[in-house]
């Protein structure tokens, strides 16, 4: 970890387009996720299943819950639709070459 907060966690070439990573800071599950272009991170657990989101579809700004359906929005963390009702953890996202970097201190929640 860096000592402004921020942690790598992987690289641009290790995320996919329109996709996501699974990744761990300490015991903390975070998705890092790439949709049109920009890189977010949020809460690898989904909200209402406990299921990992990294696994799910990723499509305009939205990851879904493979489990049930539920989409999420990647900037606010928002589930869109049900069967989710509570949000999910965002997290800052910085890039410095070709590594992403998280910060656990909560963007939004």
């Amino acid at each position: 970890m860096s000592g402004d907060g921020f942690t790598k966690v992987c690289t641009l070439a290790d995320l996919p387009d329109e996709g996501a990573v699974g990744v761990r800071i300490g015991e903390t599950p975070v998705a890092v996720v790439r949709s049109e272009g920009e890189v977010y991170a949020i809460s690898d657990i989904c909200s209402h299943a406990e299921v990992n989101l990294s696994e799910g579809e990723v499509e305009d700004g939205t990851v879904e819950c493979w489990l049930h359906g539920s989409c999420f929005d990647l900037r606010s963390g928002k589930p869109i639709n049900p069967p989710a009702t509570k949000p999910v953890p965002t997290y800052a996202v910085q890039i410095s070459g070709d590594d992403v970097l998280v910060s656990l201190d909560e963007k939004n929640s």
